[in-house]
């Protein structure tokens, strides 16, 4: 990468970190819907500029199914679970746990796509899975049902994804990316749209939880998307995907920093283990597209 597009990578990785804060100071005062669908009304605006400027907006008529299926999947579904997560776990460790997304996605492109799990692959995955282990039961969190149950839901999480990075490569093979991101952010609206009606807060909400989603909205949504269409364009996807690596180094920096969350030895040797499990199913993936 030239060193402009460096900068880019890492301003990307620490609004993707930050996303993390920002959930966690709304969602104590906010149901996970409102959540999900206040940071899509503050990010669906500049985001339809964006397309608008690009002449690039979807073509929603004739593939809303698809949209909608694509925006359950990629947003409303992982962040609804991401938003009441965070009522029981800090934002830290929801970040790490969030990093494992590319190895879920592995697995779920083995079983769709039937994939090859070579041996490397299966390494890769069996470390990420006591990377969460050792986060799990050597975290400064106290254990109980809830606790336990977030982590569940942040794992099934990153599964979806999975599905739903599967489903957008099978459907939306030549869409241009802007054109993906504002009919899924439209899609994640409709999604949200009701279940957020039905669960509006029975008080308003502090200063705190607003201004948090509209940070959410705009610089951890809007402009990491843009941002992130750059780097694709401009350093390619590959380079662009290595921002999985330090958007939980972020996510533990502004915990710690503006929460004061403790960061534990294990967190740390997850948390290396989660990253090692990554290289190892990234490069089988790599080698495997290069034959």
């Amino acid at each position: 990468m030239k060193p402009a597009q460096l900068a880019v990578l890492v301003l990307l990785a620490a609004l993707w970190g930050a996303s993390f804060l920002f959930i966690r100071l709304a969602a104590p005062y906010l149901s996970p819907f409102w959540v999900v669908e206040g940071r899509r009304l503050v990010s669906l605006g500049l985001l339809l500029l964006f397309g608008l400027t690009l002449r690039q907006l979807p073509d929603w008529r004739q593939r809303w199914r698809a949209y909608l299926a694509v925006a359950f999947f990629n947003s409303a579904l992982p962040h609804t679970l991401l938003a009441w997560a965070e009522h029981h776990l800090t934002a830290s460790l929801a970040s790490i746990l969030n990093a494992l997304s590319p190895i879920s996605t592995a697995l779920v492109a083995a079983l769709w796509l039937k994939e090859a799990l070579t041996p490397k692959r299966v390494l890769g995955l069996l470390l990420g899975v006591v990377g969460v282990g050792v986060i799990v039961g050597w975290s400064p969190v106290a254990l109980d049902l809830y606790v336990v149950l977030a982590v569940l839901a942040l794992v099934v999480t990153t599964f979806s994804y999975g599905v739903g990075g599967v489903y957008t490569r099978l459907t939306f093979q030549g869409t241009h990316p802007v054109a993906l991101a504002v009919g899924q952010q439209l899609g994640v609206s409709l999604w949200a749209a009701l279940p957020a009606a039905l669960t509006l807060p029975a008080e308003p909400p502090p200063a705190s939880a607003l201004l948090a989603i509209v940070a959410l909205g705009l610089f951890s949504t809007a402009v990491a998307y843009v941002l992130y269409f750059y780097l694709v364009q401009n350093a390619g996807v590959t380079q662009a995907s290595s921002v999985t690596f330090l958007v939980p180094v972020f996510g533990l920096l502004w915990g710690s920093l503006f929460l004061n969350e403790p960061v534990s030895p294990g967190m740390l040797v997850g948390l290396l283990l989660i990253f090692s499990s990554i290289l190892l199913v990234n490069e089988v993936r790599l080698r495997g597209s290069s034959r």
